[in-house]
């Protein structure tokens, strides 16, 4: 679980990132990385939910 919560977090910097550059500087190529790490970061948050209930379940 711990990995899951690092890998969250580092995709979420890279996002947040992204999307600054984006809205900042307008720039497209950040847009599009933006778009794509949130893509990732929703399948990691549902594999969150997944390894969060099991534990809960012990």
């Amino acid at each position: 679980m711990n990995e899951l919560i690092e890998k969250m977090k580092e995709l979420s910097a890279a996002l947040f990132a992204d999307a600054e550059l984006q809205a900042a500087k307008g720039n497209k190529t950040a847009g599009t990385r933006a778009r794509k790490a949130s893509l990732d970061l929703e399948k990691l948050l549902k594999e969150f939910r997944k390894v969060s209930l099991e534990e809960a379940k012990k």
